[in-house]
């Protein structure tokens, strides 16, 4: 069955996109003229399941009520939250309620009317949600996962398309940077992108790393990026004042050792040896495409993705730092970098103490 075009969904985990589209396609649906007559808004936030019913049978009354002075009508039922896996959702009551809202819509709503429904979550086994997949036009947002290698790089497509629409352009070390620093929620990106486009007004367009690194606060991802960013380019005192500022908040010593500097160093020398193959550096998509053309024996031992294929984007952005060592230094950087792990791990050495030697050893094996 084709999709109904008087009803919309649109579902997903990134809480800032949906709502974004949600009330984009809203104004468009309503023509930015809700007058509160002729269009009804329904809050879908459920404390319990009686909330849930309530909700549900108040969107299933606005469906079937006509328009007062005729015309179209669009009912949102706004950021529901019960129709997720959980305790009010797998409630009696709350699947009663989904249940007539489902019967209302299957029962064809009255000529002019249109239902639109937006959520962050939605159980995908159940009979309402098969109901909206096949006969609804569905748009789904859902988080990129930062578990998944390559997240980078999707993120990094989001941050441009969203500096096109604000007229900003990012030059590649500030896009690199600003996806290390702000994550992947849309949210957070549209926010900092903002505060950047107020920054530099209407006469500057072109965003350095200096203005990403004035402007976007530093995450907890942000930080291990930044330690990183400081070790490739030598800089011994910005990863030091780093490293000790997230041991005076509680960080672990050994989860900073292995998210950051282990990952770092050995990117350093993937890159390195990479760089000695004279592939293209400046630009990712052609670097990346030069590296697939490579033989797949030359490729096995790079850091994979999930998925399959070399982890590209963490490669890219240590080749500028691969440069600034020799391949006998990068050899006694990881070497250095073992002997510190196992120090961590197996020792009762000062933590702070390990971590700053070691610093001092990779840095000092940059030209």
């Amino acid at each position: 069955m084709a999709a109904t075009p008087n009803i919309h969904a649109i579902v997903g985990s990134d809480d800032g996109r949906v709502k974004e589209e949600a009330l984009r396609l809203h104004r468009e649906l309503t023509g930015g003229n809700d007058d509160g007559f002729t269009h009804e808004t329904i809050d879908g936030t459920a404390d319990n399941s009686e909330g849930a019913f309530q909700i549900c049978r108040s969107v299933v009354e606005a469906l079937q009520t006509m328009p007062f002075f005729g015309g179209e009508k669009v009912v949102w039922l706004k950021n529901a939250s019960f129709l997720l896996d959980d305790v009010t959702g797998r409630s009696e009551r709350t699947l009663s309620g989904v249940e007539s809202l489902t019967d209302c819509l299957k029962a064809g709503l009255g000529n002019g009317v249109v239902f639109l429904l937006s959520a962050t979550g939605i159980d995908k086994r159940r009979a309402f949600w098969k109901f909206l997949d096949k006969n609804a036009s569905v748009k789904v947002y859902d988080k990129i996962d930062t578990s998944r290698d390559g997240w980078q790089e999707e993120v990094a497509g989001l941050v441009r398309g969203r500096a096109k629409d604000l007229g900003l352009r990012f030059d590649d070390e500030a896009l690199e940077l600003f996806v290390m620093l702000a994550g992947e929620a849309t949210r957070q990106i549209g926010n900092e992108l903002e505060k950047i486009d107020l920054y530099l007004g209407p006469d500057r367009r072109e965003v350095t790393p200096d203005d990403v690194r004035k402007m976007v606060p530093l995450s907890r991802a942000g930080v291990v990026f930044e330690i990183g960013n400081a070790l490739q380019n030598g800089r011994a005192s910005r990863a030091l004042e780093l490293i000790d500022q997230q041991l005076e908040r509680g960080e672990n010593a050994i989860g900073l050792m292995r998210a950051s500097i282990i990952p770092t160093v050995r990117n350093l020398f993937m890159a390195k040896v990479l760089s000695s193959k004279k592939l293209p550096s400046r630009n990712y998509r052609e670097f990346a495409a030069a590296l697939d053309r490579l033989p797949e024996i030359e490729r096995m031992w790079l850091p994979q993705k999930k998925a399959g294929g070399v982890n590209v984007y963490p490669l890219f952005l240590c080749l500028a730092g691969a440069a600034k060592f020799s391949m006998e230094g990068l050899r006694g950087a990881m070497a250095s970098a073992l002997k510190a792990d196992r120090s961590l791990v197996t020792t009762g050495l000062d933590h702070r103490l390990v971590l700053h030697r070691l610093v001092a050893e990779i840095t000092a094996a940059a030209r």
